[in-house]
């Protein structure tokens, strides 16, 4: 029998083995994580947001010149929905296993905020944030809030979030999250479809790969474990089992 042809019970002990086992373990994920807060996500078969409109005419860098007023009238209808929700049981349960020394940290797709607000210490987000805008032409710095009375910088430069835009490039910590994976011993990837480059690619960067995702991903016949159970329920079970052990990072 197939690992993945077993029970839910048995793969959650078998993911708890192998989290014990390892000695480096990383998160990555995607908006499958943040779903359970009540935010959309973008690649899922039934209701995903790029199935409604075509990114590269509403959530590109050229859009963005092009017709800021429209830009930002539509990508603000999302972008507020992250800024008010709330973490899940997926970002308490990925903080919970930083704190007890089992996770490294947290890589991921999502421009949310969600797993800094939920407690966790290390986050690469390797697709931008929410929290900041900056000047195209001169550089400077402002909290997002500008952006819904203001596009425009004082210097009359215009502004834009420091999210990663179809057609930017990729921001630094993308190839941070390149180094923290190497040597990797198990990369749990959660709510990511593995279908945008490059970050499809990390998990060639890690010996051992567990995917819990609710639609398939081009790494499931290569992953150790994959679950299509919500991310929220696999990650407290997990925590659960573990108990009040500690992991290689726990620092006390």
């Amino acid at each position: 029998m197939k690992e993945n042809e077993l029970s839910y019970q048995a793969r959650v002990h078998h993911l708890v083995q192998l989290i014990k086992e390892s000695g480096k373990t990383v998160a990555l994920t995607g908006a499958g994580a943040s779903t359970e807060s009540g935010i959309p996500d973008f690649r899922s078969q039934d209701s995903g947001l790029w199935n409604q409109v075509d990114p590269q005419k509403s959530v590109s860098i050229r859009a963005l010149k092009k017709d800021p007023q429209s830009f930002y009238r539509f990508n603000f209808q999302w972008w507020d929905v992250c800024l008010q929700a709330k973490p899940n049981a997926c970002h308490h349960s990925l903080a919970r296993l930083e704190e007890q020394g089992w996770l490294l940290g947290v890589i991921t797709q999502n421009i949310d905020g969600l797993h800094q607000r939920a407690g966790s210490q290390r986050v690469w987000e390797v697709h931008g944030h929410l929290r900041s805008c900056h000047c195209l032409h001169c550089g400077r710095m402002f909290d997002l809030a500008r952006l819904k009375v203001e596009y425009h910088c004082t210097c009359g430069g215009l502004l834009r979030p420091d999210v990663v835009l179809f057609g930017d490039a990729m921001p630094e910590d993308y190839y941070t999250a390149e180094q923290v994976l190497s040597g990797c011993q198990l990369l749990l990837v959660i709510g990511s479809s593995l279908q945008v480059q490059p970050v499809a690619g990390l998990p060639r960067l890690a010996r051992r790969v567990v995917i819990i995702n609710h639609d398939p991903t081009p790494w499931d016949e290569s992953a150790e474990l994959v679950f299509r159970e919500s991310a929220g329920q696999v990650l407290a079970d997990v925590v659960k089992q573990l108990g009040n052990n500690t992991g290689p990072y726990y620092t006390g």
